[in-house]
């Protein structure tokens, strides 16, 4: 399965210059999932009554309609609104019209995430080309609990938007996760200077699942693509059986 990773600078509410930005960076691109960064269509913020869409709006309106129209999976999150309630909500949108959705577990409360959203309370795990792939959202990457699915999981997605200050831990545990689980772990982040002035560099990334980094797109707005074989994931996994030694640990 080849995976795109699309680096670029989410501007602030500008949803529409947004989504051309990516339609113009993945023209010619061959891929079988597309992986954007964290609330891609607006830019990150944590003034959810502000920017977000109910289930089944515009962007997510889009993004089934670009994976149906261009033939490949496409991943990213949406601020997004249910009844009275906020969630920080990633999709993944198949080409066959399947939507699959996960809320972010853990919030920022540096940034105060959340007073304005509500914490997911479930892992999901989406099969697409034959890799069963699990999803993170920012933040939940510093907690290895949440992310640790010993042998059922080939790729962990993380789509982000993490501050250049933080770039050294980013690049920790982005690979420490790849070792725990044995799998893949691509990280997309953003670039660009907020309306706050956060700044944010990049180092979208994927790692294989000995920890490699197997692709970076540096600090430049770009995409670029990696091929995951789940063959040679199961293969290692029955070689060296470090997922059959993992310790039971109970999510509450």
């Amino acid at each position: 399965m080849k995976v795109a990773l699309v680096q670029f600078d989410t501007r602030s509410r500008a949803k529409d210059k947004n989504l051309q930005t990516i339609e113009r960076l993945l023209c010619g691109v061959e891929c079988d999932l597309v992986v954007l960064p964290e609330m891609f269509a607006t830019g990150y913020e944590v003034n959810s009554e502000e920017i977000a869409e109910p289930h089944g709006g515009p962007t997510l309106r889009w993004m089934q309609h670009f994976a149906h129209l261009q033939g490949f999976a496409v991943a990213g999150t949406i601020a997004t609104r249910e009844r009275k309630e906020f969630f920080n909500r990633m999709y993944i949108c198949l080409p066959d019209g399947s939507t699959f959705h996960y809320d972010k577990r853990h919030l920022f409360t540096f940034a105060g995430e959340q007073e304005h959203f509500v914490a997911g309370r479930e892992r999901i795990i989406v099969e697409w080309c034959g890799v069963r792939i699990a999803p993170m959202i920012c933040y939940d990457l510093r907690f290895p609990a949440w992310s640790y699915l010993p042998g059922k999981a080939d790729l962990r997605l993380c789509s982000a938007a993490w501050a250049a200050s933080r770039m050294g831990a980013w690049e920790a545990l982005l690979p420490a996760r790849a070792v725990e689980n044995q799998a893949w772990v691509v990280g997309v982040n953003r670039v660009g200077t907020d309306p706050q002035g956060t700044s944010y560099n990049g180092h979208s990334a994927a790692y294989d699942y000995l920890g490699n980094k197997a692709a970076t797109c540096g600090q430049e707005q770009g995409v670029v693509v990696v091929d995951i074989n789940p063959e040679k994931i199961a293969t290692f996994r029955e070689k060296f059986r470090a997922w059959q030694d993992a310790d039971n640990i109970e999510i509450r």
